[in-house]
């Protein structure tokens, strides 16, 4: 049932009511009929609410209703079955209806537990102290007047029992407000029912008794008290869990609590003051009131030691927390600084090392590792292997530099603080590192070798942590590039080639934007008859103005950059579109240098067949120039690039081996790999007047070698007629060279074409 259908219902109820008490009630019998009605509506509505709503823990709920239905046999008892003579007797029925309350406390105080520890203890004291201070307020205004002072004590001291245990009622029923929030109606309900029944009580312990009759008041309390329980059992708040907030804790709570504690004594001197002046103070007046202050006395105390215990609990709990974050934030900072694989020091810990260092004016060196194999060991090994190779350099680098930093700055990047030494000494230790990190090193059943590049800088006045640190990146830079596994120190003219690779970089982003590179075509010539049957495209920059930019000035810089990709990709369609014309005439194809880096990228075989279809270039006509490293190399981005040409392969695209003998040399490779010419690099072919047979015996191997797999064999660097007549002697298929031509623009290219064509027809 929702909110709405429970107010609903107890509206009905609340009319039904109206009219009942509006009917003259003259018997007892009428008073016993509109009593078991409310209790049976009650009783009704706990088990609606139970199966409706479906409290977590409904044997608070069960409790009561099992306190409704004994009033309720308590009444049909009295009210049919017991004869006259007991019934006429009013301490009889106190006794039945006393029986109940103890199991409605039970309801009521287990209502807001929910099974939770503690539950239980939660506001009790709380509770006590502001049901006590009510009682000496009810005793003064009800109780001394009605009976103390007009002697009916000692006839009616039975009726005390059941407001007394109202009182207790209350008590729990406070209890409930104390630990209630917004949403906990049912709560309420249940403490304004508590409340009705001690009104309703009250009424009859100081007029009805009199009259043998109970009164109005204590007729709609008894039926209020069942009604709010009823609504409280329909309402769906009765199945909440509602938190257990520290009694007395609302701003509400905390002025009803502390106005208890002051006022109960306040009013039990001014009652015992107002007695002795218009009374004589009997015992009873002294020591009811006395008891109960006492007892709040009492309440109080144990409430502040409660305080004070959970002060000192919170206050080792705080002491234990701030403790605990003090741990968790050294081991947080710990962290940050730290590499977790290693252990080593991270780059927080080098800048602060390196800024005392400086500060010190003394000797010293930074040293700047790098390993130079290691994503080869990632990708052919895995991440296992390659993390435990590199805690086992850093415990190498520990030995070798005891009492130095040794700090990880990347995943495959060290640094060595050498602190107090001469630059002659940090080199003796940077060649004591090369050479220990050049022996193998067993790793999971693996013997690995981690060579390193390293790049020194060393430690001058005037110099900022940062300073020092980016020069020595500039000399590990140069390491790699002169070749890897060597030692490079720091040379001023290291920052003028990285400034001015920075501004290259930059005017080549703009030469892409403003079209400012062209192609050029270097013919490839078939020794047979000397015909051109194919071209060679060549990438050439030409900023308006200017001289022309040598490739070997910005093709390293656009691959270090990434500009590799779209120059690539440029070339590629502007190469089909110019030869497109040339093949439909002349059968002319094209041969296209491919950087490593756009085998990388994954769209790189769409690419190349979109260039072809949208130049009407047929795959046939296109050979795709590459470094035999891409090939022979292990590791994912090594199976890419095999994907991507043997993709284009299977589309009728040619692959060529560029440079043939100059990188890895690795022959045995050649009989699987997705290629179809070698070109032998011009390194290999003689010079004028070099009559060694080695040079020749080396271009023969070659030849040999590729005619023996079936790949077809173009000469580079050719350039005298001696050459020519050795590569055709040799059986060499076709060569390119400045004997032939130069690269020339494709006006150049088409002049040259069309002569070979019409000399050769």
């Amino acid at each position: 049932m929702s909110a709405r259908g429970a107010w609903l219902w107890a509206a009905s109820a609340a009319a039904v009511t109206l009219v009942v008490l509006a009917l003259p009630v003259s018997t007892l019998g009428q008073l016993a009929g509109l009593m078991l009605a409310g209790a049976v509506l009650a009783m009704t509505a706990v088990v609606a609410g139970v199966r409706l709503h479906r409290p977590r823990f409904a044997g608070p709920w069960w409790l009561i209703l099992t306190s409704v239905g004994l009033a309720l046999l308590g009444n049909v008892i009295w009210s049919t079955v017991l004869p006259s003579s007991v019934t006429s007797n009013a301490a009889a029925i106190n006794v039945i209806y006393g029986i109940t309350y103890p199991i409605l406390c039970a309801g009521v105080a287990l209502l807001p537990g929910h099974g939770r520890p503690g539950a239980l203890r939660a506001g009790m004291t709380e509770s006590a102290i502001i049901a006590c201070g009510t009682a000496v307020v009810w005793w003064m205004l009800f109780v001394d007047p009605a009976l103390i002072d007009t002697g009916n004590i000692s006839t009616h001291a039975y009726l005390l029992v059941e407001p007394f245990l109202d009182l207790v009622l209350l008590g729990l029923g406070v209890r409930l407000l104390l630990l209630s929030d917004r949403g906990a109606l049912s709560y309420r309900l249940v403490a304004a029912s508590c409340a009705a029944r001690l009104v309703a009580d009250t009424a009859y312990l100081t007029v009805g008794s009199l009259e043998g009759f109970p009164t109005l008041v204590s007729i709609v309390g008894w039926v209020l008290c069942n009604g709010l329980l009823a609504v409280a059992a329909l309402h769906p708040s009765m199945a909440r869990t509602v938190p257990l907030t520290a009694a007395a804790s609302t701003p509400g709570a905390t002025r009803i609590y502390v106005g208890t504690v002051v006022a109960t004594p306040v009013l039990t001197g001014v009652f015992l003051l107002h007695e002795g002046i218009t009374n004589e103070l009997s015992s009873v007046d002294v020591v009811v009131p006395c008891l109960a202050t006492a007892f709040t006395s009492a309440l109080v105390v144990q409430r502040m030691r409660q305080l004070n215990r959970i002060a000192d609990r919170r206050a080792t709990d705080l002491e234990a927390a701030l403790h605990k974050e003090a741990e968790l934030r050294q081991e947080l900072r710990f962290r940050s600084q730290h590499d977790t694989l290693t252990g080593l020091p991270g780059r927080s810990v080098l800048y602060d090392r390196l800024t005392t260092a400086l500060a010190r004016e003394r000797p010293g060196a930074l040293l700047l590792l790098d390993l130079d194999a290691f994503k080869e060991v990632n990708d052919r090994f895995g991440d296992t292997v390659g993390d435990e190779m590199l805690v086992q350099v850093a415990a190498r680098l520990r030995i070798q530099i005891q009492g130095q930093l040794v700090a990880k700055l990347h995943s495959d990047e060290f640094a060595l603080l050498l602190d107090g030494v001469t630059v002659a000494d940090a080199c003796d230790t940077a060649e004591q590192v090369l050479e220990a990190m050049r022996r193998p090193m067993p790793v999971q059943n693996n013997e690995l070798f981690a060579p390193v590049s390293i790049g020194l800088r060393e430690l001058e006045d005037g110099l900022l942590p940062a300073d020092v640190v980016r020069d020595a990146y500039l000399a590990l830079h140069a390491a790699k590039e002169a070749g890897r596994d060597q030692l490079v120190s720091f040379d001023p003219s290291l920052r003028e080639k990285r400034l001015e690779a920075a501004r290259t970089t930059e005017r080549l982003r703009r030469a892409i934007a403003r079209d400012e590179l062209i192609v050029h075509f270097q013919p490839l010539i078939r020794l047979a008859d000397e015909r051109i049957t194919g071209v060679e495209a060549l990438i050439r920059w030409q900023p308006p103005g200017e001289r022309m930019v040598p490739p070997d000035k910005f093709i390293g810089i656009a691959e270090d950059s990434g500009l590799i990709v779209p120059i690539g990709t440029w070339v590629l369609r502007e190469s089909c579109r110019v030869v497109a014309a040339w093949h439909r005439e002349h059968g002319t194809v094209v041969s296209v240098n491919v950087s490593p880096r756009q085998l990388r990228e994954p769209d790189f075989g769409a690419t190349v067949l979109d260039a072809l279809r949208d130049s009407r270039l047929p795959p046939t006509a296109l050979i795709l120039e590459i470094t035999e490293g891409v090939l022979v190399d292990s590791g994912a981005v090594t199976e890419q690039a095999i994907g991507h040409l043997s993709l284009l392969r299977s589309q009728g695209v040619r692959v060529a081996v560029d440079d043939f003998g100059t990188g890895y040399s690795s022959l045995a490779y050649l009989r699987d790999l997705p290629i179809d010419h070698i070109k032998i690099d011009r390194s290999f072919m003689p010079a004028p007047g070099d009559t060694d047979p080695a040079a020749r015996t080396m271009v023969k191997a070659i030849i040999d070698l590729a005619s023996g797999l079936r790949l077809g064999t173009i000469a580079e660097g050719v350039e005298t007629a001696e050459q020519v007549a050795l590569l055709r002697e040799l059986g060499c298929e076709r060569a390119q060279g400045y004997y032939y031509s130069r690269p020339v623009p494709s006006d150049d290219a088409t002049r040259l074409i069309l002569q070979s064509a019409a000399v050769t027809s």
